[in-house]
């Protein structure tokens, strides 16, 4: 289904109330940062312990009683190529139920524009590149995430399918792989960069000679500084898009030996590089074609070396 598209920006009331539902992860923080940069005030926010999203009737309730104008639905259970490996229920009941009672609710309660944030797994592993939102069910997908991209694209039929069915504006945005402040620095669970982050200082900080990095190197990834996907996500709830599915990226990747010398340089370390070829790749390249946002005048502002730089000064933050 093709966006709908009006022909003007939307002014929101800077005293919306507006519910951040994930503030907590790296997602929802730079969404946070952003909503409060832009002047918005009544933001709305629970931890995982206020409120269970995977809980339907505490989310019902919570829907009913806050009122809310806006929604930006930014949870859910995230990892790398091990941790979706290793917890493959967790991942698919985990998200199918946050997004079900969510989105649900947010129509029950009369909420009609919702952001909904996928990842760009949900597409085939094999189709082709530039990967445009056409893409979406034409294969099959990555089996090392296949329970995450299933709960995923689940969320974003819901979005479409209420929108059809009830007129609601519920809109979709998968981004592409993303990273910064606030992000998840577990050599185990975490994503490609952050893992490499760590590695990179700590393999500085023992005086190692070698830089151990999962897979052959070859496979070809984009990544986003996440405070630009927050500005996308600002930038859609204000335009005139009523529904549709956008990706959100930079509209360049690199391979992960290209990434890991990136890394290198950034942190300060000058061994050699190791590939681990017995550490499974995914899919041998994920670029997303960013044509939909691009013609509705938004582009990605920062570099890859400019957010590394700026992801690894978190990390530091973190390890001090």
């Amino acid at each position: 289904m093709l966006p709908t598209i009006a022909t003007s920006r939307l002014t929101l009331d800077k005293a919306a109330k507006i519910y951040i539902a994930g503030h907590q992860g790296m997602v929802g923080s730079a969404i946070e940062r952003r909503l409060r940069a832009a002047g918005y005030t009544n933001l709305v926010v629970r931890t995982h312990v206020e409120l269970d999203l995977t809980n339907q009737a505490a989310v019902a309730k919570f829907m009913q009683l806050e009122k809310l104008d806006y929604i930006f639905l930014a949870a859910g259970k995230v990892g790398g190529i091990h941790a979706n490996q290793t917890y493959r229920a967790d991942f698919i009941y985990q998200n199918l139920m946050i997004e079900i009672n969510v989105i649900h609710a947010a129509w029950q309660a009369g909420i009609q524009r919702l952001l909904y944030l996928g990842s760009s797994c949900i597409y085939p592993r094999d189709c082709p590149q530039p990967i445009k939102e056409e893409y979406l069910l034409t294969g099959a997908l990555e089996q090392t995430n296949e329970p995450y991209a299933i709960a995923k694209i689940a969320g974003l039929k819901l979005c479409e399918s209420y929108n059809r069915q009830y007129g609601t504006q519920f809109v979709s945005v998968m981004p592409t792989n993303l990273y910064g402040p606030n992000d998840n620095y577990d050599l185990d669970n975490s994503h490609v960069l952050p893992a490499l982050i760590r590695k990179a200082h700590e393999a500085k900080m023992r005086g190692d000679s070698t830089y151990v990095v999962w897979g052959s190197g070859q496979p070809m990834r984009e990544f986003l500084y996440v405070d630009d996907l927050a500005d996308a996500c600002l930038f859609l709830m204000e335009s005139g898009v009523s529904d549709g599915l956008f990706n959100v990226g930079t509209g360049q990747d690199v391979t992960i030996r290209e990434l890991a010398e990136t890394v290198m340089s950034v942190v300060g370390f000058n061994g050699k590089i190791v590939f681990d070829a017995n550490k499974p790749d995914g899919s041998p390249r994920k670029l997303l074609n960013v044509e939909r946002m691009r013609e509705l005048g938004w582009r990605a502002k920062t570099s890859l070396r400019d957010g590394i730089s700026m992801a690894y000064a978190d990390f530091l933050t973190k390890v001090e």
